[in-house]
């Protein structure tokens, strides 16, 4: 087995494609991976750093280069690119992506592969969860072995559902809080987005569903966890679990394991 400090110098630093669209809560996603409640830094393919304002302009008038790199001060062994884009339907946008994906995936420059592509999907929407967006990339975008992991955020607006479901069935307020977390899965799997993305020409890996990422005590081990196992190669799970500092739970885990 290779020791960590001869992987990093191998492959980097760990990469993640994070996919989505607009609100799907993917900076707040990112912001618990690295503890942190600041904005990332952007920087370019050469590492020169980008003004923030000026990106967010770009990305106001429908422009935004994916090979941007987003690092948090916090964790700057983590590296981010952010598809956002062709999610609105842009022709331009999918196939600038889609050629992204294809590069950073077969690259022989080991340091700028990506290691995992998170689909963020929200579920405050999930009457919408696979919109047209969702359907291209499952269907056109051949990951070359690079795992998907659909995440299905704001899981806790299901348990909004839940809770107004039971509200008129006698039950009381704190029971149908208690019961709530429960029966949203259930409305879930009723819903049948899993099982819709599983029939597509590339599916996802893996899935996992976040709750109330926006609060302090938010997890996101069932995450890192999953991205994990999806990623199989030994050596890529020991750069995530090297770079990863907020599960301690999965270090112990995968030690003892090994």
């Amino acid at each position: 087995m290779e020791s960590t400090q001869n992987i990093r110098e191998k492959f980097g630093r760990f990469r993640i494609l994070v996919v989505g669209r607009a609100n799907a809560g993917k900076t707040t996603l990112l912001q618990r991976i690295c503890n942190t409640t600041e904005k990332p830094e952007i920087f370019d393919r050469e590492e020169n750093k980008i003004d923030a304002a000026a990106v967010q302009g770009s990305v106001k008038r429908g422009c935004h280069n994916v090979a941007n790199e987003l690092v948090f001060r916090s964790n700057r062994d983590f590296v981010f690119h952010d598809s956002c884009g062709f999610e609105s339907g842009g022709e331009d946008e999918f196939t600038k992506m889609k050629t992204f994906v294809l590069d950073r995936a077969s690259t022989t420059k080991l340091k700028e592969r990506i290691h995992v592509i998170w689909y963020c999907i929200p579920m405050d929407e999930h009457h919408r969860a696979i919109t047209k967006a969702e359907e291209r990339f499952f269907s056109e975008c051949d990951t070359n072995n690079v795992p998907v992991i659909a995440v299905f955020t704001k899981f806790d607006a299901l348990w909004d559902d839940a809770y107004g479901q039971f509200k008129n069935s006698g039950l009381s307020r704190r029971e149908c809080s208690d019961r709530a977390p429960e029966h949203a899965k259930k409305i879930f799997a009723n819903a049948k987005i899993w099982d819709r993305l599983c029939e597509t020409q590339y599916p996802p890996r893996d899935c996992v569903c976040l709750a109330e990422m926006e609060k302090d005590s938010a997890d996101c081990g069932p995450l890192l966890q999953c991205t994990t196992s999806a990623l199989g190669e030994e050596a890529m799970q020991m750069l995530l679990i090297s770079t990863q500092r907020t599960n301690m739970a999965l270090c112990i885990k995968y030690a003892v394991e090994k």
